[in-house]
């Protein structure tokens, strides 16, 4: 890796000092260090649209009229420089409708750079516990849209990068919507290469409180479940637009699964349901979706899903499966849900940037770092 970032700020300093450029043998542009702060009005406060523990995130626009979203490392670390070319890096080698996508960089002196599309309708977690959260511009329809883009775009890392990919970081802060509201992952700095052959990796643990699976919590046992585990958490927080972890009276802390399964037992899934859609939904596709993200959390990766598996689903593949998902919680079994039946039984490790579009718009969001 440390080759692999020298080879990033010899290949950026040897290009023009003009214009951006743009290799046939990389994916990128190489941008200027000129070119970037004319885009951001030289990262005027008024440009910034993010802020985290590695630096910020300005908005901006081209000489050519484009609008980026440019990542501008704030110190010089260590731990920030390796973030910076394991994300470009890994950004480099992906390219999908769902992921989003690396414009350019920018490696010199002590600048890093990191250059985006813009994503004009900011980040989910604007839409659901944010100021933008009123405004109520997630139907039904969209978060299921969001929920399904969200999906394989980690169907994609887990499945057909090459080598594999383990985010590490699946969360509300990093699912970046277009102008269609077209999810788009984000935040590929905690991300890992998983060698062909290799079925997990123990490693130290980074990521947010309320998102991490638990054998990667408690051991640091890292593998594509855990994100399978991520995006069942998030899968609920896109349903009920309830925050990952909340507090409860005496300090108690409780996570969202929790929170849903005494509604999963009884049935009671319009409780689950974000009460701003108003009963606006399809009910047999709120409960077929919780079903899926309550089989992603289960508390044995062994039990869970894979990401294939989840868009298969999510698509609409679950009524159609003999096999249906059997969820285990706590010792007791909750059949399988079946859509044709009308009953159902009973440390400080930071995140690269925490907000992306939002900083201006919203409150804190729910999910703690650790």
């Amino acid at each position: 890796m440390k080759n692999f970032l020298k080879c990033l700020v010899c290949f950026s300093e040897k290009q023009p000092k003009t214009s951006s450029t743009k290799n046939r043998d990389y994916p990128w542009e190489i941008y200027t260090l000129k070119e970037l702060v004319h885009a951001t009005n030289n990262f005027h406060n008024n440009n910034k649209i993010g802020e985290g523990g590695f630096g910020s995130v300005y908005w901006g626009r081209t000489s050519k009229g484009v609008e980026i979203a440019v990542k501008r490392l704030k110190a010089m670390t260590a731990k920030a420089e390796m973030e910076f070319a394991v994300e470009v890096e890994i950004l480099g080698r992906v390219r999908h409708k769902n992921l989003l996508g690396l414009r350019g960089f920018y490696a010199g002196g002590d600048e890093r750079l990191i250059v985006y599309d813009y994503m004009p309708n900011h980040s989910l977690i604007t839409h659901l516990h944010g100021q933008l959260a009123a405004d109520c511009l997630l139907d039904w329809s969209r978060r299921m849209k969001i929920a399904i883009g969200s999906a394989e775009g980690l169907a994609y890392l887990h499945h057909e990068a090459n080598p594999h990919i383990i985010h590490r970081d699946i969360k509300a802060s990093n699912v970046l919507l277009d102008s269609e509201f077209q999810a788009k992952v984000a935040d590929f700095g905690f991300a890992k290469l998983i060698p062909e052959g290799v079925t997990h990796l123990t490693t130290r643990v980074k990521g947010t409180l309320g998102y991490l699976a638990p054998e990667y919590a408690m051991w640091g046992k890292v593998s594509e479940s855990c994100d399978v585990y991520s995006f069942g958490i998030l899968l609920l927080e896109i349903i009920s637009a309830r925050k990952p972890l909340e507090k409860l009276a005496g300090g108690v802390k409780r996570d969202i699964v929790q929170w849903a399964t005494p509604y999963v037992q009884k049935g009671a899934f319009d409780h689950i349901a974000d009460p701003r859609l108003k009963g606006d939904f399809d009910r047999d596709e709120l409960k077929k979706v919780i079903m899926i993200a309550m089989k992603c959390t289960d508390g044995n990766p062994e039990n869970r899903p894979s990401m294939l598996e989840v868009v298969g689903w999510l698509k609409g593949g679950v009524g159609s499966r003999k096999k249906e998902l059997g969820i285990v919680k706590n010792n007791y079994m909750i059949d399988g849900y079946d859509e044709d039946e009308d009953e159902e039984d009973e440390e400080d490790y930071e995140t690269d940037y925490e907000v992306f579009g939002m900083e201006k718009y919203v409150t804190r969001s729910g999910g703690e770092k650790i």
